[in-house]
């Protein structure tokens, strides 16, 4: 029997706190979308640049580094897992860089999936290269992905047209890192900024989805997807991000911590349609995971 570490007060976000290879097999639950954000296997001893300060780029166990074999078994167990979490029409966003994006890919490829973008996230603030040998880092990969080649997503195409000034939304998505009022709870080593996580739900999803996340972290998703009226299932590994995932969930049940965030996001205060709307009602969220 699964326990959740923590449930919202009308069950639109749940956490997990566990191995996701040890939990996903046990319980049986469809999801319109799941995001990955996992390990990039960069934790080598090297160092970086952050806030003024040379800094470790490592990140803890979890983020050490592997062999291309190793990576490319680690990457198809937990995506063969996940496919079995999605409904038929569903998709699956993957993030990444350099180090793990092209396992990944093939990952996919070899489990049945179809790619349907590969989005360039250029970052507007990143931090300068310490080294002065390379081109500065200011990017990450999203691959996003169908479980089927032949059974239809779902793409809100017109609303990202809307947020684009009226014209297509291309594969390059220029945003910022976390903000400061993004880490009010502590900082993920690897948090992604709401303004992308916001869009991607936005973008491949319809209200009242089901979105999981294998690597939850700190929430990001979790909190992206409330905020816009998706309901959302996460699991952690590490206790402190889990509770680090509690603390930012019970923040926005403060209606004007709420509204401002959303007001800060500027896909969700740039949108004119009416599903962007306080939470979902508990009629709406009915409790359907099987704990």
């Amino acid at each position: 029997m699964i326990t959740p570490y923590y449930k919202s007060p009308n069950h639109d976000f749940n956490l997990l706190c566990g191995d996701t290879f040890e939990l996903l097999p046990q319980f049986n639950f469809k999801f319109d979308m799941i995001f990955a954000d996992p390990p990039y296997f960069l934790s080598n001893d090297g160092i970086s640049y952050q806030a003024g300060k040379i800094v470790s780029v490592n990140k803890g166990d979890w983020d050490r580094g592997k062999s291309p074999e190793e990576m490319n078994e680690y990457n198809k167990r937990w995506i063969g897992l996940c496919r079995e979490k999605l409904k038929e029409n569903g998709t699956i966003w993957i993030c990444g860089n350099y180090h793990n994006i092209f396992s990944v890919a093939n990952s996919l490829t070899e489990l049945g999936f179809k790619i349907l973008n590969v989005v360039t996230w250029a970052k507007t603030n990143p931090p300068p290269n310490i080294s002065c040998r390379y081109f500065t880092y200011s990017t990450e990969f999203i691959i996003w992905a169908r479980k089927s080649v032949k059974t239809p997503h779902y793409f809100n195409y017109e609303l990202m047209k809307q947020l684009n000034d009226d014209k297509q939304m291309t594969d390059v998505w220029r945003l910022p890192a976390i903000a400061p009022w993004e880490k009010s709870c502590g900082k993920h080593p690897t948090q992604k900024p709401l303004a992308l996580l916001t869009r991607i739900i936005l973008a491949s999803t319809e209200r009242n989805a089901w979105i999981l996340d294998p690597f939850a972290g700190s929430s990001t998703t979790g909190i992206a997807a409330n905020l816009i009226g998706r309901r959302f299932l996460g699991i952690e590994r590490e206790s402190d991000f889990a509770e680090m995932s509690r603390k930012r969930r019970i923040e926005i049940e403060n209606t004007h911590t709420y509204a401002n965030y959303r007001l800060k996001i500027k896909d969700i205060a740039k949108s004119k349609v009416s599903e962007l709307t306080l939470f979902a009602s508990e009629d709406e969220t009915v409790m359907d995971l099987p704990f």
